[in-house]
């Protein structure tokens, strides 16, 4: 993993957008964003890259999603802690979401939380 990776912050509302027109091929590359920020903000070397998360979401029809929802919570709200900040058991609302079809939600609250951090 590169260490000197910026988190950027994104517009969430263009994000969901982008990938509504594009018929999701915008949210794959968002998605793969989410995890990269999300390994640069924890400073885990060993983190699953963004595009295995892809490529295992494809190969299990989005089933490893749930998984990385729920890990992806997890891990945000151990930054949070590290910096000070409460944690909000993001991770059992991620999943939640997710399993409900609402991925995009988590992913808009996650960017929401590391835009926090950029």
């Amino acid at each position: 993993m590169d260490n000197q990776h910026q988190v950027e912050r994104r517009n969430i509302a263009l994000c969901i957008i982008l990938s509504i027109i594009t018929c999701g091929i915008y949210g794959w590359y968002w998605l793969y964003k989410l995890t990269e920020d999300v390994n640069a903000l924890s400073g885990d070397q060993n983190a699953t890259s963004g595009g295995m998360v892809i490529l295992f979401s494809i190969l299990t029809c989005n089933i490893y999603q749930w998984f990385w929802l729920y890990k992806q919570g997890d891990r945000i709200d151990r930054i949070k802690t590290s910096r000070g900040l409460p944690a909000s058991n993001s991770a059992i609302l991620y999943l939640i979401l997710g399993i409900f079809g609402l991925s995009v939600v988590s992913w808009a609250i996650m960017q929401n939380e590391i835009n926090d951090f950029a």
